[in-house]
């Protein structure tokens, strides 16, 4: 059981590790053109954030280091992401509007995860294989 929950762990945070090197921090200016049109301010700096952010937060999954506060990040960074940048609400071409409610779908289904990955890792504690360090909280339900 413990490959598979590493498997899992790996399978989430994948999204962001990739979103957050290739994406947000390897191709900055094209994100950040996107982000700034979705009325983000500041969005190349805001860009380049989030991006270390969730790579590390993706990374730290991964890796186990902190992962219950890792997955933390990530449910607030997608929550975030979500009603900031995918607000297909106000959207009014078609195209565009099914296009940002898919990605704010996504988002909030990233967020569901990392609220269960979250979860599972601060009930369970140090109980959890392949992981650098015990989880930060310790959550009893």
């Amino acid at each position: 059981m413990s490959v598979v929950i590493l498997v899992g762990r790996i399978l989430f945070a994948l999204i962001f590790v990739g979103s957050g090197s290739a994406g947000h921090l390897l191709q900055t200016e094209g994100t950040a053109g996107y982000a700034g049109s979705r009325g983000v301010p500041n969005s190349k700096f805001l860009t380049q954030l989030s991006g270390a952010l969730i790579f590390v937060g993706g990374a730290g999954v991964i890796l186990g280091i902190f992962a219950d506060l890792a997955a933390l990040g990530l449910v607030a960074y997608s929550l975030i992401a979500a009603f900031w940048v995918h607000h297909f609400w106000t959207d009014e071409d078609p195209m565009t509007q099914q296009l940002e409610m898919s990605m704010f779908m996504k988002n909030l289904s990233m967020a569901g995860g990392g609220l269960i990955l979250f979860a599972f890792l601060a009930a369970v504690g140090d109980g959890v294989d392949f992981m650098i360090t015990d989880p930060v909280f310790d959550l009893d339900f």
